[in-house]
């Protein structure tokens, strides 16, 4: 008589490596390697447009991720995440212009530059929290971007900065169809390395400061230490997509970095699910994309009553603003985790189908 085999009715984790795993089955592992290898045959397959498009998600998604692990994993806010965003891009062209070093190496040397600066700007985050701490980040906001005005000689002012193409042992890259594997590489390593440092000691501090921080530090955590270092690192992701904005941008500018691109780059970690990795880029692209969407549901709507009555065309910009911020409410009315929580239970409704739970 044959045995009969046994099939495990939950989810049994035996050892904490197996609950701290990248991938908690080989099929995931597989999506994702899949997925990568998909996406590398873009720039292929799909238009200059739409690769413009996968070039922001994952340019804004590196400092998207950055902010998630300040707000996120470690429960700080901030509100001047874009002028860490636009130092680090005038910080790699200026190295870049000025120095015998290519552009390779200027953009992590920007991110490490733009990590220091965060971590002076993140001292207050070790006496501050709430509203106080709100209204320091936003002077440090306000700071940077009269720094970067005055500063003709390392932000060029009012006259945009310029900055060189990106290039690779004397391999100049351009167009967007080859500087999209200098952003899928950047995205790759920013998201594994994250991945991973969440599973350390210190990313489990920043997770026990955030959800408790007075039993943490009863436990021994240092809270000054581990609040100023979320600063720091979320400075330093903001200034490797600054970087990479720079040098694909060509040209830097103060010209839209102001407090209303730091609410959006708050939106996209709200949106995408707080203390999420995969939601992070999730919220990012919905991000990017509702702009589009507008585009194309302006572009449906053309000549129609509803464009008569609403005049969709001349008030598009304005119809964009109060997109996102309705949707930033209705995101923490009706789905406060983010499309990251919907995604997980979309699996589970689908894992456990067709079988309620």
């Amino acid at each position: 008589m044959a045995t009969p085999s046994i099939i495990p009715a939950g989810d049994f984790r035996t050892s904490y490596a197996a609950d701290t795993t990248i991938f908690p089955t080989p099929m995931s592992r597989n999506a994702a390697l899949a997925g990568i290898v998909l996406v590398c045959f873009a720039p292929l397959l799909l238009s200059e447009y739409w690769l413009s498009i996968l070039i922001q998600i994952g340019i804004y998604g590196i400092a998207a991720l950055g902010l998630n692990i300040l707000v996120g994993f470690t429960g700080q806010i901030s509100i001047g995440h874009a002028a860490f965003f636009l130092l680090g891009a005038f910080t790699s062209a200026y190295i870049s212009n000025t120095l015998p070093i290519p552009v390779f190496f200027a953009i992590p040397l920007a991110g490490l530059l733009t990590a220091l600066i965060g971590l002076v700007f993140g001292l207050p985050a070790a006496r501050l929290k709430g509203l106080y701490l709100v209204i320091a980040t936003l002077a440090a906001q306000y700071i940077l971007l009269d720094f970067f005005s005055r500063a003709e000689w390392f932000s060029g002012g009012s006259v945009p900065a310029m900055a060189q193409p990106f290039s690779l042992f004397g391999y100049v890259l351009r167009g967007d169809r080859q500087y999209f594997y200098v952003v899928l590489a950047y995205v790759l390593a920013s998201y594994l390395l994250v991945t991973n440092l969440m599973r350390t000691r210190d990313g489990r501090a920043l997770v026990a400061v955030r959800d408790h921080y007075l039993s943490a530090e009863i436990m021994g955590i240092n809270l000054t230490k581990y609040r100023t270092l979320s600063f720091g690192l979320a400075a330093f992701f903001a200034g490797i997509a600054g970087a990479l904005y720079a040098h694909y941008q060509l040209v830097v500018s103060n010209e839209g970095f102001g407090i209303e691109r730091s609410i959006i780059f708050l939106a996209m970690v709200i949106i995408g699910g707080t203390g999420s990795i995969m939601g992070t880029l999730m919220g990012t692209a919905f991000v990017v994309l509702l702009p589009e969407s507008m585009e194309w549901l302006s572009a449906g709507l053309k000549g129609s009553a509803i464009d008569r009555a609403l005049s969709l065309n001349n008030n598009l910009t304005f119809l964009r603003e109060i997109a996102i911020g309705v949707i930033i409410i209705l995101f923490l009315i009706f789905e406060p985790d983010g499309l990251a929580h919907r995604w997980r239970q979309i699996k589970t409704y689908w894992k456990l189908y067709p079988f309620s739970h």
